[in-house]
């Protein structure tokens, strides 16, 4: 894993309120540290972190989201899903993976530190008081996943594309 990511064991989360609870069973197919003005923004935080998997590997195990759709660094529209008590973002569907790929906030896990970015990203705009983590690349915009992830995961993150492309 640059793998970083976490185990194949299954990790828990919620929002701030404990009303939504939710599972990611498996390997994430990738994380990335985000520094774009848009999600230091939408989370009020110096970065988001954001595990991508397959949506059918995450269990929603109560409460109710609440969706808005708004832009991400890259200009493409993400759904955000927010528990509809305290509003907490917890997990968003990027258009370009759309709902076959869920990207949780990892954040909201109960072990954040169970999960490692691949990659930081948009560090254009990365606050200047921010060191950058060591042994995680970055990269002024994005990366070419091909040239990142594992074969496997990046496998899988072809297989979640053409199912939005199916859909």
């Amino acid at each position: 894993m640059t793998e970083g990511a976490m185990d194949a064991s299954a990790m828990d989360g919620g929002c701030s309120c404990g009303a939504v609870r939710y599972r990611v069973t498996g390997e994430p197919i990738f994380v990335n540290e985000c520094h774009c003005t848009l999600c230091q923004r939408q989370t009020g935080a110096a970065a988001a972190v954001n595990l991508f998997i397959e949506s059918d590997r995450v269990e929603r195990l109560s409460g109710q989201l609440v969706e808005t759709c708004e832009a991400t660094g890259s200009g493409a529209e993400q759904i955000l899903c927010r528990c509809d008590r305290c509003l907490g973002l917890v997990w968003s569907h990027y258009g370009g993976l759309g709902r076959g790929c869920t990207a949780v906030r990892v954040g909201t896990l109960d072990a954040p530190g169970a999960v490692r970015p691949d990659a930081a990203i948009y560090t254009r705009s990365r606050l200047p008081w921010l060191a950058s983590s060591p042994g995680i690349p970055d990269y002024e915009t994005h990366y070419r996943p091909s040239e990142l992830l594992a074969p496997a995961r990046f496998a899988r993150l072809k297989a979640a594309i053409a199912k939005k492309a199916e859909a």
